[in-house]
């Protein structure tokens, strides 16, 4: 009987280690004998040991390599002492989740209780709206940060960050009354003085008027979370902040109403999108957008008071 036991052992453990050589030969990646190259040539990847994958990353490589004398940074300093209220840029960082982000100090000496945000945000002149609050008691200090989505900088073909501004907006946290709108903040990074950032102005141009560029850049229903988005690039150069948002939208013929409005300061540019939800699509039997037909209404962001309605804009998609 104990024999037979060890005989079964022994049987057992020898199927054990064929199920585990199965299994590892299922998981692995099929190589190629031979690759082709973008110049025509072949190279042999026989000898070629199989990629290793890192963990994933959302930050973004800003400089070619990563030495500490090469990257970008902002100095300390105090970028607001008003009303009882200190805010200090401490840093930039790189290695947050999200992307990149203005790590800052925040003092409340006044009597109640704050909340801190900030407006009119953008990067190398591009609009990017970031994710910040931060409540502060009074008498109290935080640490927080200025996060900057790495998806938005990548869709701006931002590689190098040049200069950052945004205004802050502080308001009483019980009360929800106005404490103070800062004056527009400017912070200059380390970059190259030289560096000049280019912006992706080709498509159709929707509109071109009062200092205002509209141009519709391409329709995406394969990566858009909702539904179908439509990108846009809008170029203020006039003096004023403006908000531009679309009246009377209809797609192939049926009136839908999408998600968009976006705020551009002067002298800024902006890449956004026109937002159709599946559902609604799905409502109006609409597999693919071919065309749409729609106006812009543009008003002053600060006084509302309207800069523009434009007449009906067709476009069409192939």
């Amino acid at each position: 009987m104990k024999k037979l036991h060890i005989v079964l052992f022994l049987i057992l453990s020898y199927m054990l280690i064929i199920a585990c050589g199965s299994t590892k030969a299922n998981n692995s990646q099929p190589v190629n004998e031979s690759q082709s190259v973008a110049d025509g040539s072949v190279i042999n990847t026989e000898a070629i040991e199989p990629t290793k994958f890192s963990e994933p990353t959302n930050t973004i490589e800003m400089l070619p390599t990563a030495t500490p004398e090469n990257i970008i940074s902002v100095e300390e300093q105090v970028v607001l002492d008003q009303d009882d209220i200190k805010i200090t840029i401490k840093s930039l960082s790189f290695d947050g989740f999200f992307g990149p982000s203005l790590k800052l100090l925040i003092e409340n000496n006044r009597s109640s209780n704050i909340t801190v945000q900030v407006r009119n945000s953008s990067i190398n002149d591009v609009m990017v709206e970031p994710m910040f609050s931060c409540d502060v008691a009074s008498g109290k200090k935080a640490n927080d940060e200025i996060s900057f989505m790495s998806s938005d900088l990548k869709e701006a073909n931002i590689t190098t960050i040049k200069n950052i501004e945004f205004s802050f907006h502080i308001f009483d946290t019980d009360s929800w009354d106005t404490v103070l709108d800062s004056d527009l903040i400017n912070l200059s990074t380390n970059a190259d003085p030289n560096f000049v950032q280019t912006y992706d102005d080709s498509g159709f141009v929707s509109l071109n008027t009062n200092d205002i560029k509209i141009v519709v850049k391409k329709l995406d229903s394969e990566d858009s979370f909702w539904g179908t988005d439509i990108y846009l690039y809008i170029e203020n150069n006039s003096a004023s902040n403006i908000t531009v948002q679309t009246r009377d939208m209809s797609v192939n013929g049926f009136m839908i109403e999408p998600l968009f409005s976006c705020d551009v300061s002067a002298g800024k540019k902006a890449y956004d999108k026109i937002t159709f939800l599946e559902s609604d699509l799905s409502e109006n039997d609409i597999e693919n957008i071919t065309d749409l037909e729609f106006s812009f209404h543009i008003f002053n962001t600060d006084t509302w008071n309207t800069v523009i309605d434009s007449d009906n804009i067709t476009v069409s998609f192939e």
